[in-house]
């Protein structure tokens, strides 16, 4: 009778590289940003991602052991790079308020046309009624950056050169829905006969454009 060799077994470490990509911890990763912005950071488990990765749970707990530890992963290496791109606006255009906020609704412009989840996924976690992707974010961001902000917005509103009118901790808020809200919206614009013409740089132009007259102090 003849019988098979044995198998040898695998040795222990790195799971083998699946077939559509070399880079299995980025696949995961991205993997992770795409359920984020379909389906929300509360339903995306590891088992939700390994599933998505026609991957085992053991495979994806390889790279991440938590859910914890992934998201600490997607904000070293994708949020908060975005937040240095944003706080370098402030420091280029530290006393010219109307043209920094106008740069950052560019940027923001520029960010989101780079990342496609990163609409879906901010708009989606800020209007949920679940706080577990908020809690993780406040753990990594200092409250003390947006007082800081909210405190420089006010200074620059004494000193006149913003309009008095403006809610220091509404405009980022307002800039992003001028911005990241529409880019988010385009895919679903393309058969709308009022709509179809936007894009990124319409969307740029008419921020950019809004923020100018409506930032702007009044002249006395």
């Amino acid at each position: 009778m003849v019988t098979s060799a044995p198998r040898k077994a695998r040795r222990p470490g790195r799971p083998p590289a699946q077939p559509d990509g070399p880079d299995q911890r980025e696949r995961l990763v991205g993997i992770a940003l795409e359920l984020y912005a379909r389906q929300g950071y509360t339903a995306t488990t590891l088992a939700a991602i390994a599933r998505a990765a026609g991957m085992t749970p053991a495979a994806v707990h390889y790279y991440f052991k938590t859910r914890e530890q992934l998201f600490d992963t997607i904000f070293d290496e994708h949020i908060a790079p975005m937040r240095a791109r944003i706080d370098d606006i402030f420091q280029t255009h530290a006393n010219d308020p109307v043209a920094a906020f106008a740069r950052l609704a560019e940027r923001f412009v520029e960010l989101a046309a780079e990342h496609a989840w990163m609409g879906p996924v901010f708009f989606g976690e800020l209007l949920s009624d679940h706080d577990l992707f908020k809690q993780h974010l406040r753990k990594r961001v200092k409250a003390s950056r947006q007082a800081a902000l909210v405190t420089a917005i006010r200074r620059w509103q004494d000193e006149g050169r913003l309009n008095k009118a403006l809610d220091p901790a509404l405009l980022m808020t307002s800039i992003l829905s001028l911005t990241v809200l529409p880019m988010t919206a385009l895919r679903k614009w393309k058969d709308d006969p009022l709509r179809k013409h936007i894009g990124p740089e319409e969307i740029t132009r008419h921020a950019v454009a809004l923020l100018g007259h409506g930032l702007a102090a009044p002249k006395a």
